[in-house]
């Protein structure tokens, strides 16, 4: 009895450690994507509204996290679906040329952020090391576009995964400010109506941060990579989805945005427990934030939301200059993906190597980061809303779907979040 007890012991054990090397081996896409979108100009945007609100948007964080999820599974079913990225599912529904546009805009928003990445990461250095920032503009850019070109898909994804943890830096950094717990609840659980013209202004920056286009790019065109690194080569091994699927990727995207806002959360409740306690409202940068953070929160902290900046912009980067290149090269028909050699696929890997090259070259040129940042909401705020009703109409039609559309439900929520983004893109010239 004793060694059959035993053995059912090993089975459970056994049976349990499957189940969680299942449960991570699922995890891929999604947590890249959602982890993606805390890059250091996000950063920057929500220590803006903890510096300079306190914690009186701190709800949005609750708030964005269905609408980036549903949007963000929308395309993922795209992907599994149709067996093309978004701008290849999006062509069989709109003339070229529209989509075109849409991905040369796509192009020029991430070049202007990688440029603004980078400037945050290389700060960050500096700081830590007291090297030259240009030094690291360099290292960051050079680096990270080679390990894009020669690295394969799986070895990226990996990269990536391993990537997202450093965000539990502004979760920790969060704990370590001791903060009223009551006061979080109230302040996270009963929304607040922004009551000035900053505020309105604050909040369509955070909806242009969060549901950005890179990633509705990224997260259909990851899909059709996963499918090939099963094998799946060929077009018409790659359409269908089965239903495990489809409930696999929705856990992997559930938890991905989950994590993305989570750590949006605790950065604001980060600096608007510690920067606008103290009336240090003018922040403006991600650098601003973490050196104002050291004295008011202590080095350990300071530290952590400082090596957060420049673990955030290794896993952002390669995520905003690859949309691009997807979005393009479905564009044009060019041979794409991260498993292919640079020779079988040079205009794909240029156009990430020229997004660098653009981004590297905007520090050089001194361009004002906070500058820079405005022009890519602006792109973005135009871009998100129509991108979000495009999907749509893609999404919910049986013959590019296959007699395998996204739910109601699902539509319903897109819906409302290309409503807001509509009403950001209006708030966003008003204010």
């Amino acid at each position: 009895m004793a060694s059959k007890s035993k053995g059912n012991a090993a089975k459970g054990k056994k049976a349990e450690s499957g189940f969680v090397r299942r449960f991570f081996s699922a995890l891929g896409p999604g947590i890249i994507t959602g982890a993606a979108d805390d890059d250091p100009s996000g950063i920057a945007t929500y220590s803006i509204a903890g510096a300079q609100h306190g914690l009186a948007l701190l709800w949005t964080a609750l708030i964005t996290w269905p609408l980036m999820a549903f949007v963000q599974m929308m395309c993922a079913r795209i992907g599994m679906v149709t067996g093309r990225g978004l701008a290849g599912g999006l062509h069989k529904k709109f003339p070229r040329p529209v989509i075109l546009v849409a991905a040369l805009a796509l192009f020029a928003a991430n070049s202007i952020n990688v440029g603004a990445d980078l400037s945050g990461m290389a700060d960050a250095a500096e700081m830590l090391t007291r090297v030259n920032s240009l030094v690291f503009v360099i290292l960051f850019g050079v680096g990270i576009s080679l390990a894009t070109i020669f690295f394969h898909y799986q070895q990226i994804a990996t990269i990536l995964k391993w990537l997202a943890l450093v965000l539990f830096a502004y979760v920790i950094t969060g704990f370590v400010v001791h903060p009223d717990w009551s006061k979080v609840a109230r302040a996270a659980f009963i929304p607040s109506w922004p009551k000035n013209h900053e505020e309105w202004g604050t909040l369509v920056a955070i909806l242009g941060t969060t549901i950005s286009p890179y990633l509705f790019f990224w997260q259909a065109s990851q899909e059709v990579e996963e499918e090939k690194s099963k094998g799946r080569r060929m077009l018409a091994r790659r359409i269908g989805a089965s239903k495990g699927e489809i409930i696999t990727r929705k856990i992997d995207v559930d938890i991905g945005t989950f994590f993305s806002n989570l750590v949006m959360f605790f950065i604001i409740l980060t600096t608007g427990l510690t920067l606008h306690v103290h009336g240090m409202t003018n922040i403006q940068t991600t650098k601003d934030a973490a050196q104002a953070l050291f004295p008011l929160a202590g080095k350990f902290a300071g530290i952590l939301f400082t090596l957060g900046i420049i673990g955030t912009g290794l896993l952002a980067i390669p995520t905003l200059t690859g949309s691009a290149a997807y979005a393009l090269a479905e564009t044009f028909a060019w041979k794409e993906g991260l498993n292919k050699r640079f020779r079988g696929a040079s205009h794909f890997y240029l156009v990430i190597v020229v997004s660098t090259l653009i981004g590297i070259g905007m520090d050089f040129l001194k361009v004002n980061p906070v500058r820079a940042l405005y022009w890519t909401a602006v792109i973005n705020g135009l871009l998100a809303p129509f991108l979000l009703v495009a999907i749509l109409i893609a999404a919910t039609s049986r013959s590019l779907m296959k007699n395998q559309p996204s739910a109601i439900s699902s539509a319903i929520v897109v819906s409302i979040a290309a409503l807001l983004m509509f009403g950001a893109a209006i708030g966003m010239f008003i204010f």
